[in-house]
């Protein structure tokens, strides 16, 4: 079973877990995340479910992608998107969960 680290480890440890929640920190990227955790979308998906430009669409999919969140697969000649994996479907969906009960 795995373990949260505990405060005897060093700040240092933290950073990776920093870096995805700063790659995390735009309401675009939550709602790709948010639409990703149904399954893989294409670009033209995000864009009707969100509601904002397919160029802001594609700018935080960058971000996404750099930040090993997402990965793309080419589907003919549309490029599909999902989740690297469940785990950060699960910290933003909770995150949003938390949100809505305040």
């Amino acid at each position: 079973m795995n373990r949260v680290s505990t405060s005897e480890e060093p700040l240092q440890d933290l950073h990776p877990a920093s870096e995805l929640l700063r790659a995390l920190a735009s309401p675009v990227r939550l709602g790709i995340v948010r639409e990703l955790a149904g399954g893989g979308r294409r670009v033209h998906e995000l864009v009707a479910a969100l509601g904002v430009s397919q160029p802001l669409v594609s700018q935080h999919l960058r971000v996404l992608r750099a930040s090993r969140i997402v990965i793309a697969r080419r589907m003919a000649r549309e490029i599909e998107y999902s989740l690297v994996d469940d785990h950060v479907a699960h910290i933003v969906l909770d995150a949003i969960r938390h949100a809505d009960e305040s």
